[in-house]
């Protein structure tokens, strides 16, 4: 469905995207993570033929982006991060003006044009002007413009950003829907617990570079080098902080005193060293309670991998 062969942008000597290489399926939904500045933005417009690369290229169902753009912007819908509407423009008549730009015929139009407006939640808007609509309401708009010629794939760049808190969970409902529809979704957005709720697979961007992609649990496995095991202690806590400590495997050991029975290690062991540990722990005589591993979630993760990114 779509295929990424080294693809380079390079603006003088900056490099906005290094030498990117991705597969992605139909029926896909693919999330593009990673801080301002990193590529995702100028990899969608590449991929949506706005921006001609400086090497490599990329095909959306077979066609070349750069040698075949009319036959790829059939295929995809697309909604950038920021985007301009018509002034004095009623909300039938926005998606009326794109539905003739595309070639739609009149009478297929006034049935596709409602069915879209209540996809998007937006039947009762359809005689309100554009520039009339909130944010979270253009937003939706905007993503049934780019559905109006029925794409297979859809191309959102940061779809969500700067909505409240009501307008994403509006946008979240919406993109599950386009799921179930079995459309192919390239999606970025700084809401990582929404991009790990909603995608099949995660790319981690970063200067340029796809430094991780799989799903949410390789994508924590590929981008942590260590973990935090939380120890819980009957009594004795200093004696077991000594003895955590003099591990080649804990890298800290962390008591906040708040809860005098919990310790937090950072370790960076294996299970099988884990195993290891905690019988060591109970043979040393160590009142041990309960080991588990802390759970960490995309946000841990985006605040570990963007340090300094911005």
């Amino acid at each position: 469905m779509i295929e990424i062969q080294n693809l380079t942008k390079r603006y003088g000597s900056f490099t906005a995207l290094d030498n990117l290489n991705l597969s992605i399926d139909k029926g896909t939904v693919f999330g593009f993570v990673g801080p301002n500045g990193a590529g995702k933005s100028t990899t969608f417009s590449i991929l949506a033929t706005l921006l001609r690369p400086s090497e490599g290229t990329a095909y959306i169902n077979g066609y070349d982006v750069t040698k075949d753009p009319k036959q790829v912007r059939k295929s995809i819908g697309y909604v950038p991060d920021f985007f301009g509407v018509y002034d004095q423009f009623k909300v039938h008549e926005y998606l009326d003006f794109y539905g003739t730009s595309y070639g739609i015929p009149s009478a297929e139009r006034k049935v596709i044009i409602p069915q879209l407006l209540e996809l998007v939640n937006l039947t009762e808007k359809i005689d309100a002007y554009v520039d009339l609509l909130s944010r979270g309401m253009k937003q939706r708009l905007c993503l049934a413009r780019a559905l109006i010629h029925d794409p297979e794939i859809l191309i959102l760049d940061e779809p969500a950003s700067g909505l409240d808190p009501r307008a994403r969970v509006e946008m979240r409902g919406i993109l599950r829907e386009l799921k179930n529809m079995d459309k192919t979704i390239i999606i970025s957005s700084h809401i990582l617990p929404e991009l790990s709720e909603l995608c099949d697979e995660l790319g981690v961007l970063e200067h340029g570079q796809l430094i991780a992609h799989g799903n949410v649990n390789q994508i924590e496995n590929q981008l942590q080098a260590q973990k935090v095991l939380l120890v819980t202690v009957k009594d004795n806590v200093e004696q077991a902080i000594s003895f955590f400590e003099n591990d080649a495997n804990v890298l800290e050991v962390d008591h906040d005193g708040e809860d005098n029975q919990l310790l937090q290690l950072s370790y960076q062991g294996t299970e099988d060293e884990q195993v290891t540990l905690l019988k060591q722990a109970i043979e040393h005589g160590l009142p041990i309670l309960t080991l588990s591993q802390k759970q960490t979630n995309l946000e841990d993760i985006f605040m570990e991998i963007t340090k300094g990114g911005e």
